[in-house]
Parts: structure tokens; sequence; C-alpha cells
């Protein structure tokens, strides 16, 4: 029920999947001043198979709780604006919950989602110059992690000094995370973390990381044509649950810019943690632990300009590892305070860079077909 208020769906069904089961055993067997029932649990659970877009399954699960309340006027609505919506999807809505993403998600940080996919052609260890002359005598090392997505991890992208640099310039900024939320931004309580914004012109870190960036991507980074530097701090249990780096619909604030929808993502790892912090690819299977000084390149869009739906992708949750600015030398002295924990907790600091699709049409062009 918790779950249920809060809106988190996919963590209701699981509850309330057992809850239901658990009735049908013992109906006609429980206690009215157990205040629950058998017909509330199916209410509740078909409501959020549809909040969830499984409305085949809210469906039948309607069905299912008007065979024991037959009067629910509220329920025969919902069934008939649920057979509505079937009509007008066709046949391709899916017959299976979908709560699995979520699972999934949580199966990849824990590591026991089942073995890796063999390796597919083309997933190699390259060095990368993209044609580009700032690469010609210090290729990037890039590895190819999967091809659908595309998703690479540039190892040594950034040097010690660099990300040092990075943290220092962002540490005063820091916030509390946001996300565009309709037309707001919003505090976003699945995303556990802090963030700031650099320009390129704050410092000559950020400048020769933009420069690298344009250099193996082959993009334009400038304004407006790519949002500023984002740095996030995640902390002990910091995380980002599954969701897509690009808009999923025109009434969200990243069109504000005027510079189309997020066509790639570019994250460099300016720390190292000691458990956790990996970033799961969901309808992927791949899960990326956090390299040091490493960037990880993916694709949001199609050549089409349709968003790629085998990007979904979530931050794990932060375990154990390194406290933000540990390696940057000695506070100044100050006045007498109050003990600090010897033990600092842990965060992982990383520096996200999303380039929109207007300004890549020649960098980019369209391809031939509408799947690439």
């Amino acid at each position: 029920q918790v779950a249920y208020d809060m809106g988190d769906h996919h963590r209701s069904i699981a509850w309330l999947e057992e809850a239901v089961d658990l009735f049908r055993l013992s109906y006609g067997s429980w206690n009215e001043e157990d205040r629950a029932s058998l017909e509330d649990a199916l209410d509740h659970l078909a409501f959020s198979y549809f909040m969830v877009g499984n409305v085949s399954h809210a469906l039948s699960l309607s069905r299912e709780l008007l065979r024991y309340d037959p009067d629910n006027a509220r329920v025969s609505r919902n069934v008939v604006q649920y057979e509505k919506l079937l009509e007008e999807q066709g046949p391709a809505e899916p017959r299976r919950p979908r709560s699995r993403p979520h699972g999934a998600y949580e199966e990849l940080c824990r590591g026991t989602r089942g073995p890796p996919r063999p390796p597919a052609p083309g997933l190699r260890c390259t060095y990368h110059t993209n044609g580009s002359p700032l690469l010609l005598l210090q290729p990037a090392k890039r590895e190819t992690l999967g091809l659908r997505p595309f998703v690479a991890l540039y190892h040594d992208f950034v040097s010690d000094a660099e990300a040092e640099a990075i943290k220092a310039l962002a540490g005063p900024r820091l916030q509390r995370s946001v996300v565009a939320s309709g037309e707001q931004q919003q505090a976003a309580e699945y995303r556990i973390s802090k963030s700031a914004w650099l320009k390129d012109t704050a410092d000559p870190a950020v400048a020769a990381l933009e420069r690298r960036i344009a250099a193996v991507t082959g993009l334009d980074v400038r304004a407006p044509y790519a949002e500023y530097l984002q740095v996030v701090n995640y902390g002990l249990g910091g995380h980002y649950e599954p969701h897509f780096d690009h808009a999923t619909s025109r009434k969200s604030p990243l069109y504000r810019m005027n510079s189309g929808n997020r066509i790639a993502t570019v994250m460099v790892y300016l720390s190292s943690v000691e458990a956790g912090g990996s970033t799961a690819f969901i309808r992927a299977n791949v899960s990326v632990p956090v390299l040091k000084n490493a960037a990880l390149f993916w694709w949001n869009l199609r050549r089409s300009g349709e968003g790629d739906g085998a990007t979904l992708h979530g931050a794990c949750p932060v375990l154990a590892g390194d406290k933000w600015g540990k390696e940057g030398g000695r506070a100044p002295r100050a006045a007498p305070q109050h003990p600090q924990p010897t033990q600092s907790p842990p965060s992982l600091p990383v520096a996200n860079k999303w380039i929109h699709e207007h300004g890549q049409e020649f960098r980019r062009p369209c391809g031939p077909r509408p799947e690439d």
C-alpha cells in the first residue's frame, strides 16, 4: 500500500501479486476485521498494471474482480476504458506483465541476472581517432560493449589532474538533483544525488574535456547544440532508477532549448568505488562497472530521430568507495570543530554531457533504414 500510494507501481505489483495469490488460496475464510480482501487487492493490482502500461493484464484482473463484485460501477467503467484502449492500440499490446524492467535493473546491479550473452561480432577494443587531428598522436582507447544499442567505453579519457579540477569546481555548486517533469523541474525521489553545471569557460580542464568529447563523437558539443557539463555526486546509496536520457514527450522541458532531443550521452567517471555504482542497460543485459577516468558513450536516438528504447538504463546504488575530494590535499586551517567520523562516506562523482540532435545533421546524417 505504501509503494502504491507513492506511485512506485513496479514494487507495488510484486507485493500485490503475492497478496492476491494468498487471498485466492483462502477466499471465503478471511476475516472482515483484517481490513483487506481479494477484491481490494485485485483492484489495486489492476490499476498498478495499467500505470506501468500493461492494459491487457489490467483488463483481465478487473474482469476477475467483477466476478466477485459485479455491482462495482467504477471497475465496470475501467473495464470499458481498458477495452477501448486495447482496441485503439491494436494487436501489438503485450500480454505479459511489464514490471520486468525494474526487476532486471535490480538483478543487474546485484550481478544475479544470469550469464552474459556471448560476445557479438564487432565487440572489440581499438585505438580510435575518428578522423580527428586531436586524436592522431594519442588515439582514444575504445572498448565497444554493445551494438544495439551502441555503447562504448573510452579508457583513460581524462587524467587524474583533470578529474580533480572538475570535482573541485563542482563541489561548491552541488545541489539536490532535479529532473524534467512535465513543464517543471522537480526534485527526483528516484534519483538520489547532488549535481552542478559547469560551462566550458569555467576552467581549462572543462574546455579540454569538451574538446575531447567532440573529437571522439564527431558531434558539435557547443551550446545550444549540447547542454553544459553536469557533474553529479552519488553518495552512499546514491542511485538513479531506470530511465531514458532522451525525452519521450514533446512537452518535456528539454525542447525549450530549441535544439531537439538528446541524440547522445557521454558519462565520465571521475572517481572509483569499491562496490556498486555500475551503469545497467536493462534491455541490453549489460552492466558497466565503474572505471576511474573512463568515459561511457551511447546513442539515445536512432538515425530516424526516434528514441531508442534499448537505451533504458539506471545507475546502481553506490555501496562502498572513495570520498569526494579525498585526493584533493589538506584542508585549510579553521576553527575547532566537533570530531568527524574516521570512515568517510563513499561517493561516486560523474560528469555527464548531453548532446542534442540539432547541429548534428551533417555529422550524423539520417540512415537509409528507419531501424538504424
